[in-house]
Parts: structure tokens; C-alpha cells; sequence
């Protein structure tokens, strides 16, 4: 018997043989989990790349943002944080991945949860009032079965308190996924993709923030916020927030 077995309370029992039979393993590493372990070994939560981007108002992620929406009239300032840093050559990238292509539903509520809390701590989010996921095209919304964004959202805006919206912004057409394509194509992808759905009206707001799981270039995100912009003037500040942010 695992020795582990013999120090476990009734409480902890029955998770104990659970993984005994089903072994769960840590997202990142891989490793057995412990049963008081939960999604990531303790030795990588400890390592968890975090951001703290949520009590920046000016951070690299939110410069970078903001240059993409400023362009010609005035636009206030779009705070903008990510829970980690997503880096492709270490096992983190996994943590979104697990809820977008594995359906780990529970890694990505997780996750969702801890980017909640760092958000609702923060002075800058506290009035946020509308969480508003990055939408899919029906067809692989479909195929897919949900929408990452979406889970995402759900756990975001029950941490701030805010109202969530899933289908408050629409994608016109389907477009090609942006993971390999440049920069310049990424804003050419998505340009015009978005919209408003005028069935689900125009909910009133004061801070509405946009999620998604991953924040590259930015690009999609800067195409909704446009799609925003059509029913909400500059008095309502758009801010945004990722579980992963690429390139920091």
C-alpha cells in the first residue's frame, strides 16, 4: 500500500485511493499530485511565473495594448493583466492549453479563479462592472463544444462581482487561428471580425473588462474593443485581462 494511505485522515481518504486508481498529475511538470495538491505541484505553484501586472496601471502589457487602440480620438487609458507569463519554451503554456484544446475545465476555472482574485484586489478593476469573453465563430464554437474565453470570463466576473455577458460581442467570420502568423497579419486576421449583437442590446457599464485565455500581439483583443467602441463612447472605460501573456 502507499505509504501516503496510512497518514491520511477520513476527509482525505477516498481522494487518496481516487488517485491511486486514476493517477491526477501536476499540468506543468507532470508529476503525481499529492492529495492535498490541486492542478500544479506545490514545488510549481511556488514557481508560478506571476505577472503582478494587476496593480500596474502601467505595465508592458497595457502599453502595448493601448498602442493598438489609440489611433486617432481620444481613448482612455485600458488597464490591461495577465495571471502569468506564457513562455513557449517552459511547461506553464500548459495551464492554458489544458482548458483550450484538453477540455481540463478544472485547470482553467483554477486559473481563472487566482486571475479573479489578483484582479479583484486591485484598485484599478474594483469598478469593473461587465466581463465580456472574446467571442468563437459558431462553426468551431461547435466543433469545439465551448468557449475558452467564456470559462474564463465566468470565474472573472463572480470574483469582481460583475455582470458577465457571453454573447454581447459576435465573430463575423471565421478566421484563421493567429498562432503562426506575424504581427502584421495578426491585425489583418481579425480586422473586421468582430461585432455587436444587437439582440442582446447594450447592457449599461462604466468599466467593461474583455478576457481571453492568451495575450500575444494583442490583436484580437484590440479588434473587439473596436467592435465595444460602436455602442460605448470614451466615458466608459474597456480594459482587459488573460490567464497567459506572451512575450514579458
Amino acid at each position: 500500500m502507499d505509504t501516503r494511505l496510512t497518514r491520511l485522515d477520513l476527509k482525505n481518504f477516498l481522494p487518496a485511493v481516487l488517485d491511486l486508481v486514476l493517477p491526477r498529475v501536476c499540468v506543468v511538470c507532470g508529476r503525481p499530485l499529492l492529495p492535498q495538491e490541486e492542478h500544479l505541484c506545490l514545488e510549481c505553484l511556488s514557481d508560478l511565473p506571476e505577472t503582478r501586472y494587476a496593480t500596474l496601471g502601467h505595465n508592458p502589457m497595457a502599453d502595448r495594448f493601448n498602442a493598438k487602440i489609440r489611433v486617432d480620438e481620444y481613448e482612455p487609458y485600458a488597464y490591461a493583466a495577465a495571471l502569468y507569463h506564457y513562455r513557449a519554451d517552459a511547461g506553464y503554456k500548459k495551464i492554458s492549453q489544458a482548458l483550450k484544446y484538453h477540455r481540463d475545465f478544472g485547470t482553467g476555472r483554477w486559473a481563472a479563479r487566482r486571475l479573479g482574485a489578483r484582479l479583484a484586489a486591485s484598485p484599478l478593476f474594483a469598478d469593473v462592472d461587465l466581463v465580456v469573453p472574446v467571442p468563437l465563430h459558431w462553426t468551431r464554437r461547435r466543433a469545439r463544444g465551448y468557449n475558452q474565453a467564456a470559462v474564463i470570463a465566468r470565474e472573472v466576473a463572480e470574483a469582481l462581482e460583475a455582470r458577465f455577458s457571453a454573447h454581447l460581442l459576435r465573430r463575423n467570420r471565421r478566421t484563421r487561428s493567429q498562432t503562426r502568423l506575424s504581427g502584421g497579419d495578426k491585425d489583418r486576421n481579425v480586422s473586421g471580425a468582430f461585432s455587436m449583437r444587437k439582440a442582446a442590446g447594450n447592457p449599461a457599464a462604466g468599466h467593461i473588462l474583455l478576457i481571453d485565455d492568451v495575450f500575444t500581439t494583442g490583436a484580437t483583443l484590440a479588434a473587439c474593443h473596436r467592435a465595444l467602441r460602436t455602442a460605448y463612447g470614451p466615458q466608459v472605460r474597456i480594459s482587459v485581462a488573460t490567464l497567459g501573456v506572451v512575450g514579458e
